[in-house]
């Protein structure tokens, strides 16, 4: 690994308005094929600026071949990771909850990242076929804990559909640029010769103020699992979890027809349908809690293939008190609607 230390990679850059730049790689670590090392540098002295505080050095993960599997600044260990602001399912892909087989094809975007979107072209990474649609007809970017979409449009708006919102949508006129929405839920729509042109964005990581939050205290804590309580998706994860919730020695959950006659006699969720239960139990263990689910999730067939998603949603919600007792009065007397039997809802 003599490749890799200070006298090899040693260097000297001269940057107008800054100076020589010296630059050199540590090596940090070596385990098996993975190699650590550190990108370091300074500025001559002459050329600093006064009090100006040196740049953390960047820590990259490689291989031996020298494929660099990670970037970061500063310190770093192998377990970390960064939360996305929002989550793009591609038109044209596998939709969750609907789709029997295969998974939605999907962007992730944390904060300050961007995707354009249009008709195709270069760096246009949300393609919508239609020749009715600008090649660059638009631009998302992640921003905190929410997202802003451009219109590049002189001549239409684009319409943003709240799907938790009960008709509920905004528009983004022609030339705006940066139109914060606040959906957690949204359909993008564009017309088209086609009629409409049309992707998802979920926003998984909107923050809610908790019951002990003190503002003003610092930096706020963003909840590993930001979960709405007044959204659908958490009377489906309330109602999964009724059973344990009322009797913890039952290991029975109810299946995903179950769940659709449970939640039926809410006035929100009179047009609910298997299919809607199946996108938000999808939706819950990508995108909200982030399962790992491995090949579990993918090998079972028909009825019982949101089994393994099932069981570990229940799991993680109730082992971490994502879904308490209180919660149960969200959902309709029990009276109100006789469960089936698991034969005849599906599993």
């Amino acid at each position: 690994m003599e490749e890799w230390n200070r006298e090899a990679t040693y260097g000297v850059t001269e940057i107008a308005g800054v100076g020589a730049v010296e630059s050199w790689v540590d090596l940090l670590d070596v385990s098996g094929p993975l190699v650590t090392f550190r990108w370091a540098g300074s500025s001559s002295r002459r050329a600093r600026k006064p009090h100006a505080e040196a740049a953390p050095p960047t820590t990259r993960h490689t291989e031996a071949d020298r494929t660099i599997l990670a970037t970061k600044s500063g310190a770093t260990s192998a377990g970390e990771s960064a939360l996305e602001t929002i989550i793009v399912q591609l038109p044209g892909t596998a939709q969750w909850g609907v789709d029997e087989t295969g998974s939605p094809e999907l962007i992730h975007l944390g904060p300050g990242d961007i995707a354009d979107f249009g008709r195709g072209g270069a760096g246009v990474r949300i393609v919508l076929a239609d020749p009715g649609i600008s090649r660059r007809a638009g631009q998302l970017e992640a921003a905190g804990d929410y997202w802003r979409l451009s219109n590049f449009s002189r001549s239409v708006s684009y319409v943003v559909e709240n799907l938790e919102g009960a008709g509920e949508y905004l528009t983004v006129a022609p030339g705006r640029l940066g139109a914060p929405v606040p959906f957690e839920f949204s359909r993008v729509v564009l017309p088209a010769l086609s009629g409409t042109a049309t992707f998802k964005v979920f926003a998984p990581q909107h923050a809610y103020l908790g019951e002990h939050s003190v503002p003003g205290g610092g930096e706020q804590t963003v909840h590993p699992f930001a979960l709405d309580p007044t959204s659908k998706y958490f009377l489906v994860l309330v109602a999964l979890c009724e059973p344990r919730l009322r009797d913890p020695s039952d290991s029975a959950l109810p299946g995903v027809g179950q769940i659709v006659e449970r939640l039926r006699p809410l006035e929100s969720c009179r047009d609910l349908t298997r299919s809607a239960v199946n996108y938000h139990i999808d939706y819950l263990a990508f995108a909200k809690l982030r399962l790992d689910l491995g090949e579990e999730a993918t090998t079972a067939t028909d009825g019982g293939r949101t089994g393994a998603k099932r069981t570990r949603l229940a799991s993680v919600a109730l082992r971490f008190g994502l879904v308490r007792e209180e919660h149960l009065g969200l959902l309709p007397p029990r009276g109100a609607a006789r469960l089936t039997d698991p034969q005849g809802a599906g599993a």
